[in-house]
């Protein structure tokens, strides 16, 4: 017989529930079926309203790509709130993150709300990232926007993808761009856009992040084989511009 059993963090008491969310410095917060707060607000003004689970995205992506079964790597898992959602779907997750921290918390929330991923703690931009095997999907957002390689991390990992990415960062504009790099055999021009490095939860790990252009964004996907390209959303934000994309083989 199969026992519906509730979600852990429905029976843990509202004392232990305070105690574990000054356990760890947490930068947000979801809530149970009563409304109570898992993690805690970043500030007054940032990360201080309740995060959804699922988020949009990942509703999104499961409509377009059936994530039931699927093996999905997630990168930049930060807290876990797109690494729950992904498991509530069914996917077979894998969630790496460069912060112990994060890490630490992702395994927390997930499996406080009855999900059991796989979850590492990485640096996005070494080589440990070639020992990764394959996946299905890649759920790919908010990090690419926080590297100072972009270029050797898409081509790092896009080959382990067998079938689909969502992928969500920044870009530059052409009237932003004010450097090159050479990666991979060619040049990319960049906007430099400096990071707060490790001590800062939303940062990069280091202390400066390359933007880059639309067009040479797409064209490294399309060179892995994602010729199918469903660009879903351009938005200006605060910090720049940013683009949505699902791309698949």
């Amino acid at each position: 017989m199969k026992y519906d059993f509730p979600k852990p963090v429905e029976l843990i008491s509202d004392g232990e529930l305070d105690k574990l969310n000054q356990l760890l410095p947490w930068a947000c917060f979801t809530v149970d079926s009563s409304g109570r707060k898992l993690g805690r607000a970043f500030s007054d003004h940032k990360r201080n309203d309740p995060q959804d689970i699922p988020d949009f995205r990942i509703v999104e992506l499961n409509q377009r790509f059936a994530l039931a079964g699927r093996s999905v790597l997630e990168m930049g898992c930060f807290e876990g709130v797109h690494t729950a959602a992904l498991c509530q779907f069914g996917a077979d997750v894998t969630a790496v993150d460069g912060r112990s921290e994060h890490v630490v918390k992702t395994q927390i929330r997930c499996g406080f709300y009855g999900h059991h991923p796989r979850i590492y703690c990485l640096d996005l931009e070494d080589h440990s990232m070639i020992k990764l095997p394959e996946f299905d999907v890649m759920v790919h957002i908010g990090v690419l926007y926080h590297l100072t390689d972009p270029v050797f991390h898409l081509n790092t990992v896009l080959p382990r993808i067998r079938h689909a990415v969502l992928l969500d960062t920044h870009i530059a504009r052409l009237e932003e761009v004010s450097e090159s790099y050479v990666a991979c055999g060619k040049l990319y021009p960049f906007r430099l856009y400096k990071e707060g490095g490790r001590s800062e939860p939303f940062s990069g790990m280091r202390d400066h992040a390359k933007w880059l252009l639309r067009g040479d964004l797409l064209d490294i996907l399309v060179k892995f084989g994602f010729h199918n390209l469903d660009e879903i959303s351009v938005e200006n934000q605060r910090n720049g511009l940013r683009i949505r994309v699902v791309a698949r083989r």
